[in-house]
């Protein structure tokens, strides 16, 4: 599989309109080579430099979806939860919110992992699911994995 943002490029730095010090707006994704037998799709958003690059100490979510239909091929600009394709959950992020909000470092530059999952099962409805209940939850039914990191620094 392959994961892709029109916005930015692979190491590339994330545009400010998808940050906190802009717009806050999910940025454009796009995806090939779903697998065969592949049921859903999982993209996780995470930042594994917070607090501080240079002592970090947690890896801080900022967009959790899951249950993404396999025959969905790319999520718009400045998606909402509302805007989400037909049968995808939302995951609770640590900005304790079930929305995307983007990098927005205390100090230092930091990097933004998405990670897009194929998987051969839907998931469970599993309610204002952390990133490791959902990771829990895919458990051996992962059957392909992309990865898209970007940067940023305020």
């Amino acid at each position: 599989m392959i994961l892709t943002s029109s916005a930015f490029s692979e190491g590339g730095q994330i545009p400010k309109q998808f940050t906190c010090d802009g717009a806050d707006i999910s940025p454009p994704l796009s995806w090939s080579g779903i697998p065969p037998g592949a049921k859903s799709l999982v993209l996780f958003m995470d930042d594994p430099d917070a607090p501080d690059p240079a002592h970090p100490g947690m890896d801080w979510s900022h967009w959790l979806l899951y249950n993404i239909p396999p025959q969905t091929l790319s999520l718009k600009e400045g998606l909402s939860v509302r805007e989400l394709p037909k049968g995808t959950l939302a995951g609770w992020t640590d900005w304790k919110s079930a929305q995307y909000r983007g990098p927005c470092p205390p100090v230092g530059s930091h990097r933004y992992f998405l990670r897009l999952y194929a998987l051969d099962i839907l998931l469970p409805e599993l309610g204002k699911a952390s990133k490791s209940k959902i990771e829990a939850a895919m458990q051996g039914h992962v059957l392909e994995k992309a990865e898209l990191v970007g940067k940023y620094r305020r």
